[in-house]
């Protein structure tokens, strides 16, 4: 009897080991490679701007290295908030990135309340690429000097500095740099650049801190002189153009950047797969060149250094907010 049970145990064994051998193609397609089909790129703020730009420069490289479409999404308001909520509650599947700048470290030290945890809720990928905070003045403005518009502002307290608006790099900036000079500067926010720049330009305001890549045309048109670069290093766009700590006056680098990032939990493979393939852009010289062309600093940190900038420059933020009473409510 013990003879005619064993093959029967045998052969059920067997059939068991088929089954599982046969089901294992059945879960393969299961779990398909990513991406199979297209991925929305969400962007903070409006098409045309600085942050458009930076997606789009990456929109037709990463859609040829993907073979899916990259759709961009613009979903402005609230310095990026409105778009990283929406990031922060979608699915962690790499179909939903966020293109997004420093304000995700500048907003949680500002904000009163955020309806996302920066920290927790998101997946730092990959920085791309910096534009420098840069110190502009008017062409008929008689400063020639980062030392000349201190000279000034001790003679006049309260001069007018404009910037793109409240809580902005060129705001942060604003607030360092009078700190750093001893000098007492009237800050006046406007909704975005253009408007800012525009009364530089007409001489209306005297001084601006404001990004180069908002500020490139009117600067390589001459209608706006920049003094210095509040960054660690020189910009390729105008490497005559000294560091403002070359000038005498340091202060912390207020470069916004331009990142990839995704929800919370998104799979390693799927990480480090965009970390790569964005990093390996930056390699060629040519997508170099387009950044360089628009004011930009190559950045390329990926997960790790990123992730750890992040509470590095949220405390750091914060405690400039807390010297300056920056407070968004």
């Amino acid at each position: 009897m013990r003879e005619k049970v064993m093959p029967v145990a045998r052969m059920h064994v067997t059939r068991r080991g088929l089954a599982a051998l046969a089901a294992l193609p059945l879960a393969a397609r299961a779990q398909p490679a990513w991406p199979d089909r297209p991925i929305r790129l969400i962007v903070g703020f409006p098409p045309g701007g600085p942050t458009d730009f930076a997606a789009r420069i990456l929109q037709d490289p990463l859609q040829q290295a993907w073979g899916q479409p990259l759709v961009i999404e613009n979903r402005p308001g609230a310095s990026q908030v409105i778009a990283a909520e929406a990031v922060a509650k979608s699915p962690p599947d790499g179909y939903t990135l966020f293109l997004c700048t420093s304000n995700l470290t500048t907003n949680p030290a500002v904000f009163t309340r955020l309806p996302y945890d920066t920290e927790r809720d998101f997946t730092p990928i990959v920085i791309v690429y910096s534009s420098p905070t840069v110190l502009f003045t008017g062409p008929d403005q008689p400063f020639r000097t980062v030392r000349e518009v201190v000279e000034a502002a001790k003679r006049r307290p309260g001069m007018a500095a404009s910037t793109s608006g409240v809580a902005t790099s060129g705001h942060f900036a604003t607030e360092m740099f009078m700190r750093q000079a001893g000098i007492e500067l009237t800050h006046i926010p406007y909704r975005g650049a253009p408007p800012a720049l525009q009364d530089v330009v007409g001489g209306r305001v005297p001084i601006t801190f404001s990004t180069l890549s908002g500020a490139m045309p009117l600067a390589r048109d001459g209608k706006l002189r920049p003094l210095a670069i509040a960054a660690p290093r020189r910009s390729p766009a105008f490497p005559d153009v000294p560091t403002i700590a070359e000038a005498g006056f340091p202060i912390r680098d207020t470069s916004p950047w331009y990142s990839l990032v995704a929800p919370a939990g998104l799979p390693l493979p799927i990480r480090d797969r965009i970390a790569a393939d964005v990093q390996g852009l930056l390699r060629r010289p040519d997508f170099v060149r387009r950044i360089e062309e628009q004011g930009g600093i190559v950045e390329g940190d990926g997960p790790a250094e990123f992730a750890a900038r992040i509470p590095r420059e949220i405390a750091i933020n914060t405690e400039v907010a807390r010297l300056a009473n920056i407070r968004i409510e």
